[in-house]
């Protein structure tokens, strides 16, 4: 599965430019988003979305905050969580509230990669599922 669709959110324009560049060498379309709020928006607005990476700090709406909107907006979207040093607690609060996983900034970039990798392969288990039973549902109602 290497058609994976990342968006990476964070307010750091230098490191989500360098980021987004160097997960394309890696063969992974990330988009990019500098805000909680933008975050959404893209996420509201098809291409669809696989994998979120979202930095924990940020001014305005914060990763958890973020985090809380994306589970309940799209709830199989799938979402790692960056984080410096003092904010651990804080990611771990996310992983409370559905994060996939989170990675202390700054990141190796293999790490980063397979975690996306593993995430986007959660999500396409979750819609396999759901596709499963929808299927089950139709064959039931016609008798099959």
């Amino acid at each position: 599965m290497e058609d994976i669709q990342l968006l990476l959110v964070d307010d750091e324009t230098a490191f989500v430019e360098t980021m987004t560049k160097r997960l394309a060498k890696r063969g992974l379309n990330a988009e990019s988003a500098f805000s909680g709020e933008e975050a959404l928006d893209k996420l509201d607005n098809p291409p669809r979305t696989d994998v979120v990476v979202l930095d924990v700090k940020m001014p305005g709406m914060d990763g958890i905050e973020t985090l809380r909107e994306i589970r309940l907006r799209h709830p199989l979207v799938e979402v790692i969580m960056l984080t410096g040093h003092a904010t651990v607690e804080t990611a771990i609060s996310g992983m409370k509230l559905g994060a996939f996983d989170y990675l202390m900034k700054p990141c190796e970039l293999d790490e980063l990669v397979a975690k996306v990798r593993e995430a986007a392969n959660k999500k396409l288990g979750h819609e396999q599922k759901i596709l499963e039973a929808r299927a089950r549902h139709i064959a039931l109602r016609r008798g099959d």
